[in-house]
C-alpha cells in the first residue's frame, strides 16, 4: 500500500479545502496521513478514517519556532517512511518538503493555493515572498497550481522548475453545492433560523477575517448599499485570525452597519447559507482561485469580486458576475447595487456561473489530474 502524507499549517485548510481530496485518496487505496497544527477540526478528519499527527507550525516567519517545527516534521516523516509527501501553502512547503527531502521521501509534491504576492504588492513583499515561494518548491517533483496565471508568474520569476508546474484548478462538490436541493420554503426557514426577515436581501461573503480579503472596503461599500436598500443583510462567514491585518467584528460599528451584519464564524452548512443569499462577494486583494466564489457560483449566485489573479479566473466579468478594481469601495458598492437592482440579469449570471463550474471546476476533474500525476510518479520512482 502506498503511504502518503499531506502537510498543511492549519487543520482548517485540510478540513475545508482538501477534505474531499483526502477522502478520494483513501478510497483509491492509499494509506493517508495528515500533519497540521493542533486545532478544533482534526477530529472531523480522523472520523473519515484519516490519520492525524499534530505538529505546531506558525503561518508567519518565526525562525526559532520554524526550526523546532522542521525538526519535529523530519523525525515524524523519517520514522513513518512515507512514499509521498504532499504539502500546501509556502510555510508547510518550506518546512514539510525539506523535511521530506532530508528524510529521503521518494516523491515530494506541493500544491500552490495562490502566490503570496500579487501585482499590487510592494517591492519588499514581492522580494521576500518570492524567495519563500522558491525555497518552498525547490524539492518538489510536481507543483500543482489552482490557477493558470500563477503558473505564468512563477515561471517568469523562476519559482520552481518550469516543467514541474501543473494546472490543478479549483474544485467544487457539485452534488453538495446544488441549488435545486433547496426550496423556497427551506430558504425562508433558514432565514428565520438566522433571524433574517423573509423580505430582506442578503449579501454574503465567506473568507477569513483579515483585511487582505477586502473586508474594510466591503464594510464601506455596504454602508453605501444600505443608503439605497436599508432592508439588506450582510452575512460574514469565516474564522477570526491572529494576524497583523486581522479584522475584529467590532469594526462594523465604525461604519455604523453593526445592526445589519451577522458574523457567523466557521460553518459546516455552507450550501444552506449560500441558498439564502442574493449575491456573493469576495473583494480580496490576493487570491488563489477563490473556492468560495466557485461554491457560490455552483449554487447559482452572481458574484462581485476584485479584478485580481485567481478571482478573475473564477468570475467571467459581465457573464457570471462583476469584477471591480481592488481596494475600491465605490466601485464595489456600485456593482453590489446593480446586482440587487437587476434581479433577472442576476439570475442569468447565476445560471451561467453554475454552468461554468460544471464545465471547469467539478472536483472530479481535479481528482483525475491528481490521480494521473500520482500514478505517473509512482511508476517512475517507486516501481523501478
Amino acid at each position: 500500500m502506498i503511504r502518503i502524507c499531506h502537510i498543511a499549517t492549519s487543520d482548517i485548510a485540510l478540513r475545508f479545502l482538501t477534505f474531499n481530496q483526502l477522502r478520494h485518496f483513501k478510497s483509491e487505496g492509499y494509506e493517508v496521513t495528515v500533519v497540521c497544527s493542533p486545532g478544533n477540526w482534526t477530529s472531523d478528519i480522523e472520523k473519515a478514517g484519516i490519520k492525524v499527527k499534530t505538529i505546531p507550525m506558525a503561518r508567519s516567519i518565526t525562525p526559532l519556532k520554524d526550526v523546532v517545527s522542521f525538526w519535529k516534521l523530519y523525525k515524524f516523516i523519517n520514522k513513518e517512511k512515507f512514499d509521498i509527501v504532499h504539502t500546501y501553502t509556502p510555510k508547510a512547503g518550506l518546512l514539510g518538503s525539506w523535511a521530506a527531502k532530508f528524510a529521503g521521501v521518494p516523491i515530494i509534491i506541493h500544491s500552490n493555493l495562490g502566490l503570496y504576492f500579487h501585482e499590487h504588492s510592494s517591492r519588499l513583499r514581492k522580494l521576500v515572498f518570492g524567495w519563500v515561494e522558491r525555497l518552498s518548491v525547490l524539492s518538489a517533483d510536481i507543483i500543482f497550481s489552482v490557477d493558470r496565471e500563477d503558473i505564468e508568474i512563477a515561471r517568469q520569476k523562476h519559482i520552481g522548475k518550469p516543467d514541474a508546474w501543473r494546472y490543478l484548478g479549483g474544485w467544487v462538490d457539485l452534488e453538495r453545492f446544488n441549488p435545486d436541493k433547496f426550496s423556497s420554503t427551506f430558504k425562508n426557514k433558514k432565514k428565520k433560523e438566522l433571524r433574517i426577515d423573509e423580505y430582506k436581501k442578503v449579501i454574503g461573503i465567506a473568507a477569513r477575517l483579515v483585511a487582505e480579503k477586502g473586508y474594510l472596503e466591503l464594510f464601506d461599500a455596504f454602508k453605501k448599499v444600505l443608503e439605497k436598500h436599508p432592508n439588506t443583510t450582510l452575512l460574514v462567514i469565516g474564522p477570526e485570525e491572529n494576524k497583523k491585518d486581522a479584522v475584529n467584528p467590532s469594526v462594523a460599528k465604525k461604519y455604523d452597519i453593526q445592526n445589519y451584519v451577522k458574523f457567523l464564524g466557521v460553518r459546516t452548512d455552507m450550501p444552506e447559507l449560500y441558498s439564502v443569499m442574493d449575491v456573493f462577494t469576495l473583494p480580496s486583494h490576493r487570491e488563489g482561485i477563490g473556492i468560495s466564489i466557485l461554491e457560490a457560483s455552483a449554487m447559482g449566485l452572481p458574484s462581485v469580486s476584485t479584478n485580481v489573479r485567481g478571482c478573475r479566473e473564477a468570475v467571467d466579468d459581465g457573464k457570471t458576475g462583476i469584477l471591480v478594481p481592488h481596494k475600491n469601495s465605490e466601485k464595489l458598492a456600485e456593482a453590489l447595487l446593480w446586482v440587487l437592482e437587476h434581479p433577472e440579469e442576476a439570475k442569468q449570471m447565476g445560471k451561467a456561473g453554475r454552468a461554468k463550474v460544471e464545465r471547469e471546476f467539478d472536483e472530479k476533474l481535479v481528482f483525475e489530474r491528481l490521480d494521473r500525476e500520482y500514478k505517473r510518479l509512482i511508476e517512475e520512482k517507486l516501481k523501478k
